[in-house]
């Protein structure tokens, strides 16, 4: 799929956008949300979409290459939406197609919530609703009955009496100004969730990046915020909002990362969705069987 145009959008005082426009401009319209937080977009972000689609695909703030990096000032997901409104503005949409995964999907239902009147079909991958009981079972209790032994590696990074709280303790230590502290956490965080995402594991890589930083910063910063929701059960609180807006989810039966029961959960609260539990899948999006199925229900997006 071709690179339209790549913009550089300013949305406030502090943040600029990166945006990337792909595709055809006479197609279906889409937005793409990257997961995390703290992800970013980029070339395979498009493997979901064909030539008749127009797809806009933007790095969150703080993110890849949108500036400033790592900025927590006005950074929630109720910012992102205000985002995304602008970005359709600029562009011109009056409704289109939103594509999330992961913490994708939670951006993409918050959006849909507060903007129902601009999806025309939500397609959701590996739901992720947000809730305390959701990011207490990735990195509390829960996953690590899966991948005991990299659990290890994450939690017994910190000292011995900091881990009863362990995303209260690896906070501390992205707000602290201890630079190389930060980066060994930043390793030690991104590699325990990248360790969950697929069926079968792949080798764990202690190099740090600027990508493992930003996975690990914004997850902890947004997850010992409780995500910035009103309610602890805010998506499925209004997910009657929703109800009648044509939405596709797709999940991996094995998914350590996201349980399968949030998009049980989700899928019993709507009136217009189909909703695909994908055998021999976990998390990822790239899983062969997660990757088909997202791929037909987009093709079949006209």
């Amino acid at each position: 799929m071709k690179i339209i145009e790549n913009i550089k959008l300013k949305v406030d005082e502090t943040h600029t956008l990166n945006i990337l426009e792909c595709g055809n401009k006479n197609g279906v319209p889409v937005i793409f949300l990257h997961g995390g937080p703290g992800g970013s977009v980029g070339e395979k972000s498009l493997e979901f979409f064909n030539e008749n689609h127009h797809v806009i695909l933007f790095d969150q703030r703080g993110t890849g290459k949108s500036t400033p990096f790592l900025e927590t000032k006005n950074v929630t997901p109720f910012h992102t939406i205000e985002d995304m409104e602008k970005i359709r503005e600029h562009f011109g949409i009056e409704k289109w197609t939103v594509f999330g995964g992961s913490y994708g999907s939670t951006l993409a239902l918050l959006y849909a919530i507060l903007h129902p009147e601009r999806v025309e079909n939500l397609v959701l991958r590996g739901i992720f609703l947000g809730r305390e009981e959701d990011v207490h079972w990735l990195y509390e209790e829960g996953a690590s009955y899966y991948f005991p032994e990299l659990f290890e590696e994450y939690k017994n990074f910190l000292p011995e009496n900091k881990r009863n709280k362990i995303v209260d303790s690896y906070y501390e230590i992205f707000m602290s100004d201890d630079e190389e502290k930060k980066k060994a956490a930043a390793i030690k965080w991104a590699n325990w969730e990248d360790g969950l995402v697929t069926l079968l594991p792949g080798e764990v890589d202690n190099e740090y990046t600027d990508q493992k930083m930003s996975l690990a910063f914004y997850e902890c910063f947004y997850f010992k915020n409780k995500n910035f929701f009103p309610t602890d059960n805010y998506i499925l609180e209004n997910a009657d909002k929703i109800k009648n807006i044509k939405t596709y989810i797709v999940h991996g039966r094995y998914d350590i990362d996201c349980r399968p029961i949030g998009a049980y959960c989700l899928a019993q609260k709507l009136e217009n969705v189909e909703l695909y539990i994908t055998d021999a899948a976990g998390h990822s999006p790239y899983e062969e069987n997660n990757l088909k199925k997202l791929r037909e229900i987009m093709n079949g997006i006209k």
